[in-house]
């Protein structure tokens, strides 16, 4: 898993321990202590891990990721995609108009959120192309769908990655055969270190963006971390065998409710 470091990567990499799987942790270097820490605790509740350093824009680092991986383990089953991210340049404050947008920021998401994934896909897919069989799980979002303000440079990438996958589901079928799936997972909205100072003021009560958020979402709450692994697991294994060039949406509702 990619971005496997993070407040959703470190629930969904125990949770697939905990399943029986063994789980590579890649990351950034920066994120080494706490990625090294994850390990433990899965090894101390019965599970197998590693954490490796990487960079989801190098292929070279990716492909020595890679050779680590075979030594240890053989090959590779399944591969989450879950390296993202967002800068405030490439957001349009309320305050501000398209004038204020700062291309380079947008070039940087964008570059981080579609070939962020594309990259590692190229490198890790090898092993599936091998054994004619994985699951490739991609992370969209509810940008994907439909534009939300402010968030121009991670809404064009998101919404380039649900159609990166459906694509590729394709592409891999068609060249290697049935047995190599690709999917996404869309997630609602979260608190995460990623946009808690977009959700939340200082002294911890919801901004504006919050309550318009949770106005549009049935649940009437943000969703936990914990709520995405029984997508993740049904994509990652064999029950969603027919299933390819999909994107389950995880939202409590926010997608499919109007007024």
């Amino acid at each position: 898993m990619t971005g496997a470091c993070g407040v959703l990567g470190s629930t969904i990499v125990k949770y697939f321990a905990a399943q029986g799987c063994k789980v590579v942790l890649l990351d950034l270097e920066r994120a080494a202590e706490k990625g090294h820490a994850l390990v433990e605790e899965i090894k101390a509740d019965g599970g197998e891990a590693m954490f490796l350093p990487t960079n989801v824009l190098d292929e070279k680092v990716l492909e020595g990721n890679l050779a680590e991986i075979l030594k240890a383990y053989g090959t590779i089953d399944i591969l989450l995609n879950a390296a993202g991210g967002n800068m405030g340049p490439a957001n349009v404050q309320p305050e501000q108009t398209i004038a204020d947008l700062d291309i380079d920021a947008m070039k940087k998401v964008c570059e981080l959120n579609i070939f962020g994934t594309v990259i590692p896909t190229k490198v890790f897919v090898r092993p599936m192309v091998e054994q004619k069989k994985g699951s490739i799980i991609n992370f969209c979002s509810m940008s994907s769908f439909r534009p939300l303000t402010r968030v121009a440079g991670y809404g064009i990438a998101k919404a380039g990655m649900a159609s990166w996958t459906q694509w590729l589901s394709g592409e891999l079928a068609l060249k290697f055969g049935e047995g190599i799936r690709v999917n996404a997972i869309a997630p609602g909205f979260l608190l995460t270190n990623q946009n808690r100072t977009l959700l939340t003021n200082p002294d911890g009560s919801l901004t504006d963006r919050s309550h318009k958020i949770l106005g549009h979402t049935p649940f009437g709450r943000f969703l936990e971390p914990d709520e995405l692994v029984g997508a993740l697991h049904y994509l990652a294994s064999d029950a969603s065998k027919g299933v390819t060039g999909t994107i389950a949406v995880v939202d409590g509702g926010f997608n499919t409710f109007s007024i």
